[in-house]
């Protein structure tokens, strides 16, 4: 299993060792009061994703510094989710819970248009939502359906967005969904 948490905490560590390698024997504190902010500011500010329904975005922030932000298509129905099928996207707090390729999945929307292959994009941010399975955030195969509401609940991007935001969560990273 891919733990994309690991990617993050790997040029920490790298950095970490260099300076304990190289620099500390040199007995330069100086090195140290300088670049020990950096490492901290990292762990004492995580990523987080925050999506607005009603204006179509998905923000990505570390601490209160944005990143990047995406335009987005959301459940078809306005609200919040009340139950199975209803083709609302959820309103709360959540985390990622798996992060999956799904280049290769087909499914078909029972539009009389069959399976699509790649409705997914090339990867699914599968979200733990209390109450609700199988919701999540994703590419797609329809990017003209950004900026409106028209998923069955999930949160959607283009493929190449989803791309970068894949490169930018880890398993465990808070996503706020707004109204």
């Amino acid at each position: 299993m891919h733990r994309s948490g690991d990617k993050q905490k790997a040029p920490v560590h790298l950095f970490l060792f260099l300076i304990f390698r190289y620099i500390a024997p040199m007995k330069s504190l100086t090195f140290l009061f300088v670049f020990l902010p950096i490492v901290q500011d990292v762990h004492e500010h995580p990523v987080r994703v925050v999506i607005d329904k009603s204006n179509y975005t998905l923000s990505v922030f570390r601490g209160d510094s944005l990143l990047t932000k995406y335009e987005i298509a959301v459940g078809r129905n306005p609200g919040n989710k009340q139950r199975v099928g209803d083709n609302r996207t959820p309103v709360g707090e959540f985390t990622i819970s798996q992060i999956q390729k799904s280049v290769s999945w087909v499914y078909d929307f029972s539009d009389g248009k069959g399976p699509i292959a790649g409705a997914y994009g090339p990867w699914f941010l599968r979200l733990q939502t209390p109450g609700w399975r199988g919701i999540g955030i994703h590419g797609t195969h329809d990017p003209s359906s950004l900026g409106t509401m028209a998923t069955e609940g999930c949160i959607r991007l283009s493929n190449d967005h989803i791309a970068e935001l894949k490169k930018l969560v880890t398993i465990g990273t808070p996503v706020r969904i707004s109204p």
